[in-house]
């Protein structure tokens, strides 16, 4: 929405300075620098309120990414510890930075990214 108001407010500046521009020409008459101004002065204050406008993360309605892991079988679930302490970790303790789960301890504050190691 942004991109259309600072394209369409591009457009009321150029045509606003073009009717000023215009009036100072033999056929041009004073009452284009009224409309001129008027024009310029819209196509500012759409800039002025779409620089200003937030966007849906920003309001706090970022998007919720749910992560589902679908297990063939029955699997044992080790608990999940620390690299630096060794101190138990739970599922708050795991959060989705760009796309990439990151583990921060409650213990030792020490923060880093999951990764999956081979089973061979």
């Amino acid at each position: 929405m942004k991109i259309i108001a600072y394209i369409a407010a591009a457009i009321l500046v150029f045509f606003g300075i073009l009717f000023i521009w215009g009036a100072f020409s033999p056929e041009g008459s004073a009452g284009w620098i009224i409309v001129g101004l008027i024009s310029i002065g819209i196509g500012f204050t759409i800039i002025w309120f779409a620089s200003r406008a937030k966007s849906a993360a920003a309001n706090g309605q970022g998007a919720n990414v749910t992560y589902q892991v679908d297990l063939p079988a029955n699997v044992n679930l080790d608990t999940l510890k620390c690299r630096s302490c060794g101190g138990t970790l739970t599922k708050e303790n795991i959060t989705m930075v760009a796309g990439a789960p990151v583990v921060t301890c409650p213990y030792c504050g020490t923060t880093y990214q999951l990764t999956e190691e081979p089973k061979w």
